[in-house]
């Protein structure tokens, strides 16, 4: 999520990167911390002694809220020696602070460490979070969870490669980035759910000529319009390309298909199928202006859900974004929620391990449901029950039957929510061409690269 946000958003700020490089900062040279051996940790938490373990969290919307607050609830209950000290901020203002509470000499014990170069890996880089290998060992992660999924929470102890590695964190949550509708409006202007890119562009269409905004969109945060980005791009470049290029292993984002992706929203803009001012509107606001009739469609992360679920109720809908042609596979921006990592000056890293272990159980996935999220790995015994939940999950199905997930793509540079980000805001407001935005893209990536 971002989360993002998660979100699933998803990418730090610039200057932060930078105070990174610091000679103070931990983890310039041997700082680096190590996992220890399993035979040095304890899973036993009722021998803990009365430990108080700080987590920092993203999850302040309604359905992430209520669920962590279960899952704090009863892991207190099965180990009354622990008391949670919970700080909850929002995603975009735990990105700006974190870097900092990580750095100072009395950090957090668990964070929600956001995956990528931008986050994860430089605080990998700086020695601020633990390789989790040894927790592993005794708690069977990686047996758990599908390679794909632990890849996407592993970086190398340099911080220089995302993909490979140890482990740093675990997710609770599946994520998709997909369309939203209205159904009410869309039984009003005569549309069906469209079925392809071209049924959607007629759809918006329609609705502009009916006096309606097609398309909820808010971008103050610039993180809107990159994952607007990835969804029409993910329509037009095959999904292993896409992976290469985010994680830097192939293509440039000015090849002929990423400069035609831009020039789509640079259409959607001049038709008018955004919000007015959209680049002055946040983005947490679009779903709340979308609940209140603002916008026929609205493209979005899952982790919405719970929300629209509780102030649409039956007047919601969410399907994958419609593939170039009816009944092909889709892709989309995916995987799983913001992972929990433990901090590397943790006082208390086991029973961090272990609340970490508890809140991805499998108990966890039933809670998940229950409170009207996306569980990453199935539940064993809940199955959701609103309309707009069921929708969600089955288009997890879909997508992870057909290997359709692919990064978000600021993961690619630290830098890139602000170099490419940036430019798409003058985009979609037609101050800048897709071939000027692509450019800043590529050459920020190009860079980093160098760098790397």
């Amino acid at each position: 999520m971002p989360t993002l946000m998660r979100r699933g958003t998803l990418a730090l700020a610039a200057a932060l990167v930078t105070a990174l490089a610091a000679a103070c900062a931990p983890g310039s040279s041997n700082d680096e911390p190590e996992a220890k051996a399993p035979s040095a940790i304890s899973t036993d938490v009722a021998k803990a002694g009365n430990v108080t373990l700080t987590v920092w969290d993203q999850e302040v919307q309604g359905g992430q809220k209520k669920q962590i607050e279960e899952l704090n609830k009863r892991f207190q209950a099965k180990y009354p020696n622990v008391k949670i000290n919970r700080v909850s901020r929002s995603f975009t203002d735990l990105q700006k602070t974190l870097r900092l509470a990580l750095s100072g000499d009395e950090p957090p014990d668990v964070v929600e460490a956001n995956q990528g170069y931008a986050a994860m890996a430089q605080f990998v880089k700086a020695g601020m979070l633990l390789p989790l290998d040894s927790y592993d060992a005794a708690y069977g992660w990686k047996k758990r969870y599908p390679k794909g999924l632990i890849e996407l929470n592993s970086v190398t102890k340099d911080g220089k490669l995302i993909g490979s590695g140890s482990l740093y964190g675990v997710s609770l949550n599946g994520e998709i980035v997909g369309l939203y509708y209205n159904k009410e409006k869309l039984s009003k202007l005569g549309i069906q759910p469209p079925r392809t890119w071209a049924e959607f562009d007629q759809a918006l269409a329609t609705a502009k000529g009916k006096g309606e905004t097609p398309i909820a969109f808010g971008n103050v945060e610039k993180l809107p319009a990159m994952q607007l980005y990835g969804i029409v791009q993910d329509g037009l470049v095959p999904k292993e390309n896409v992976r290469k290029l985010v994680f830097g292993s192939g293509g440039a984002w000015t090849d002929a298909p990423n400069v035609q992706a831009a020039q789509k929203l640079a259409d959607w803009g001049r038709q008018g199928y955004f919000t007015k001012d959209a680049n002055a509107v946040k983005w947490d606001d679009t779903p709340v202006n979308f609940a209140k009739g603002e916008g026929v469609f609205m493209f979005g992360g899952t982790w919405w859900a719970p929300d629209l679920n509780d102030s649409m109720k039956d007047k919601v809908g969410f399907m994958l974004p419609p593939p170039a042609q009816a009944g092909a596979p889709t892709a989309t921006m995916g995987g799983e929620s913001l992972p929990w990592a433990i901090t590397s000056k943790s006082k208390h890293p086991d029973v961090a391990a272990a609340y970490i272990n508890f809140i991805t159980s499998p108990e966890a996935m039933d809670v998940s449901v229950e409170t009207g999220n996306l569980p990453v790995l199935q539940a064993p015994s809940k199955q959701p029950s609103a309309a707009l939940m069921k929708e969600v999950s089955a288009a997890w199905a879909t997508l992870s039957k057909d290997d359709g997930t692919t990064p978000y793509i600021d993961y690619a540079t630290p830098t890139f929510t602000d170099a490419f980000g940036g430019p798409l805001q003058k985009l979609v407001a037609g101050q800048a061409t897709a071939q000027e935005v692509m450019k800043a893209a590529q050459d920020d990536y190009a860079a980093f690269q160098q760098k790397k």
